[in-house]
Parts: structure tokens; sequence; C-alpha cells
């Protein structure tokens, strides 16, 4: 039987990937039960476990531009001790990267393959995280780039719409960032469904498919949870101005799974609609 280990098992995904592997033999660690900068914890902890899945990292992305060391230490060395130690055991390694190991001023979708090129701390200790995983466990491992993530288990941007729209008439939110909203429990179901096809290893972008602005987000949150989106106001990130840079274009190219025979996940507005009538949106 197939022993799978989570790290991050608190946070969003975490969570979901916890809901969609609920019929396996599985152990999962929050931060405080797994420090992942300790390689000998790491070590001890992988030891036995058959899949090993990284959602654990730092994502506080303004701060990292002041603590990029802090972040560093658990995006790029927890994402290494990880690495070293499934080969160790002779396991597999999913590794959960993001959008902002680019720079954003692609015009089309950005493939598996493209360059990296970060413009911010967090992008860069993320980008090398997935270098030490290629280098450690290349062979066994996937790296699963995703974005614009919510879901049940954490503070999230579609939260965040339903709380304002509880004290304010109207939200201004930006029109000139792209991406992909992404509902964590799709993206759970999709790395099972790689690990259960037995996939080539190599990268994959997990995202919800299609695209669109902050501000597309934001009007379709309202109206998913019976809200007027015509109280969402447009604005561009001018009036947003924030430590760490934003990659203006974040749409993820999924050539990656149809190569590997899986269908690429749904829509990000099918999803969205299913996580709210899932309640996933619902404050508290």
């Amino acid at each position: 039987m197939t022993r799978y280990l989570i790290t991050g098992a608190n946070g969003m995904l975490g969570r979901d990937l916890q809901r969609a592997l609920a019929d396996r033999d599985v152990t999962a660690l929050g931060r405080a039960d797994l420090d992942v900068t300790d390689a000998d914890a790491v070590r001890d902890a992988v030891r036995g476990h058959d899949v090993v899945i990284n959602a654990a990292a730092y994502t506080k992305v303004d701060d990292a531009e002041t603590n990029e060391a802090m972040a560093a230490a658990v995006n790029t060395t927890g994402a290494a001790n990880l690495a070293m130690a499934v080969a160790e055991e002779d396991a597999t390694l999913v590794q959960v990267s993001t959008d902002y190991v680019f720079d954003g001023s692609a015009t089309t979708p950005y493939l598996e393959d493209a360059p990296l090129n970060p413009i911010s701390a967090y992008g860069r200790t993320k980008a090398d995280g997935e270098r030490r995983v290629r280098e450690w466990a290349g062979d066994r491992s996937y790296i699963i780039r995703t974005a614009w993530t919510y879901g049940a288990g954490g503070p999230n941007f579609a939260k965040t719409m339903v709380r304002l729209a509880a004290s304010n008439d109207t939200v201004s939110v930006v029109n000139d960032q792209i991406g992909q909203p992404t509902w964590t429990r799709d993206l759970a179901e999709q790395i099972l469904a790689l690990l259960d096809t037995g996939a080539p290893a190599g990268i994959y972008h997990g995202t919800n498919s299609g695209q669109g602005s902050w501000f597309d987000f934001a009007k379709a949150v309202f109206a998913a949870t019976g809200l007027d989106p015509e109280r969402v106001l447009a604005t561009d990130s001018s009036q947003f101005l924030r430590p760490a840079p934003r990659p203006a274009y974040s749409v993820l190219g999924h050539d990656a799974w149809q190569r590997a025979g899986l269908a690429p996940m749904r829509h990000w507005s099918e999803a969205l609609t299913a996580a709210a009538s899932d309640g996933v949106l619902e404050q508290g």
C-alpha cells in the first residue's frame, strides 16, 4: 500500500489534499509538526513514505522582500531537504511551486519549459526551490506550478471580496493583472490523478483553465455568492503599490497534461461556481 506524506498540511491545499486522499494511508504534517528547514527532521519524517507532497511554503510575498533569507529557508532549503530525503528513500516528490517564477511579461500562456525569470524575492526563492528539486530528485519528482489559489482552509482573495462586500457599498479591484483563479480542491484532485496514472516526471501547471483579471475574478465571486457584481469597480495596479512586484500576466499553459494523457483542470468560472455552492466562499 502506498504511504503518503503531506507537508504544509494545514493550509488550503494541504487540507484539500487530505480530503482527496481520505481513503489512503496518509501522514499529514503542519508547520508545528515538521520544520522543513531541519534536514534531520525531514529525513525522519520522510522515512517509510512512498510519496511526499510538499505544500509547505513561505507565501508572504511582500514580507519576503525584506526577509528573503527567511523565505529561502522554507522555499529553497526546505524543498532541497525534502528532495534529498526522497532520493534516499527512493520515493516520489510533488513540489508545489508558483507562477511567480516568471516575470509576467508574456502575452501568451507560459509553457512548462519557459525560462524562469522571477521579479520578486518570493519568486526567486521558489525558482531556486524548483532547481534544487530537479537537482536531487529530477527523475522522481513532479513540479506543480499553481496561482491565484482559493479554498476553504485559509484566507484568500475570494473570501476577502465577500468580507469587504459586507461592509462596503463598492470595492475597487485591479483589471491589469491577468491570471487563472484556481480552487485548491481541483488542484488536489489533479495531483492525485497525476500520481495515480503514473505520469512522467516533470513540470506541470496546476491552474484552472481560462483566464481573467482580478476584476473579473471579483465580479464572478460577487455573482456566485448572490451579490451584485456591479458593486465591483475597475482600477489599475498604480492604485495599489506594494513592496513586491506582481507578474502582470500569470497565465500558465497546460500542454504537459495533454502529453501525459490527462485533461487539464476545468475552467476557473465553473470551478468557482462549484466552490460557492459547496460553501467554500462563506466567512467564518
